[in-house]
């Protein structure tokens, strides 16, 4: 923030990344502005458009009055009230600085990096048909990344970066604590010894930290006090999101060598 530079955030799906710009705004009590990536995405869904409808209504109005003056006709065609407001700009004209979250930013395609490098960088968008929008508020910018590609290094230039890696147990307990607080501590225990030791096998997708929170949770809700092989078969769907891993862990092995029952109470 006092560098006012993006924040580039990468690690493995699950991990907390967008939770921290949630955190950020709520701590600093400012909006979160949130664009989430995907493939195909343009500048119409990412920073702005035109109200096509109201510009055909001012065209008809001019039609309606008899306008002739072309220049005339087209400057109430491309006027600030015409702009639609998608995240990008709407991030840049806040009356105070929000957090901006780009979301994902290696499921869209590599094009749109290239147009971020102004916003990043200058904290502005040029728009052909008007001009270019300066941010008065600079906006608190993060990108995630899941790494399902790599970032151009000319976007990375512009960023700050910081890894964000799974959390000890003791940090995951902490979490749980606050994210499902119903759980008693024997069971919050358990769930963060069973899932610290599925993230050092071999599965397809090792669960986050949001799959343990959702999984606490299902437990909480099955009336579960602690693990036992019933409920931790019953409930995988909740944990892991591959069948490769589902049947993997269904086999029994793998359960019994989770630490449920013979769990280590982890600091408080």
């Amino acid at each position: 923030m006092k560098l006012n530079r993006p924040l580039l955030l990468e690690g493995e799906a699950g991990v907390g990344k967008t939770e921290l710009a949630k955190a950020l705004s709520a701590a600093l009590a400012t909006p979160l502005i949130r664009l989430q990536c995907y493939e195909g995405l343009d500048v119409a869904q990412a920073a702005y458009e035109w109200n096509v409808q109201r510009q055909m209504l001012e065209i008809r109005l001019a039609e309606a009055v008899h306008e002739t003056d072309r220049s005339r006709v087209a400057q109430s065609l491309y006027r600030r009230e015409m702009l639609i407001e998608r995240p990008l700009l709407a991030a840049l004209t806040q009356p105070r600085s929000p957090v901006l979250l780009i979301d994902e930013l290696d499921r869209a395609d590599e094009p749109f990096e290239a147009f971020l490098l102004e916003t990043l960088a200058e904290r502005q968008i040029t728009i052909p048909e008007f001009g270019t929008i300066r941010a008065e508020h600079a906006p608190i910018v993060l990108l995630t990344s899941n790494r399902t590609r790599e970032i151009h290094d000319a976007l990375r230039r512009r960023c700050l970066y910081a890894w964000v890696d799974y959390p000890d147990a003791a940090r995951e307990l902490e979490i749980l604590r606050l994210k499902a607080p119903g759980a008693s501590e024997r069971l919050s225990n358990q769930v963060v010894a069973f899932v610290q030791k599925m993230r050092t096998m071999d599965l397809f997708k090792a669960p986050g930290v949001a799959e343990a929170i959702d999984w606490t949770n299902a437990l909480l809700a099955l009336d579960a006090m602690a693990l036992d092989p019933q409920s931790v078969e019953s409930t995988l769907g909740v944990l892991l999101k591959y069948q490769d891993d589902i049947a993997r862990l269904q086999g029994g092995r793998e359960i019994v060598a989770c630490p449920m029952n013979r769990s280590r109470r982890l600091p408080a």
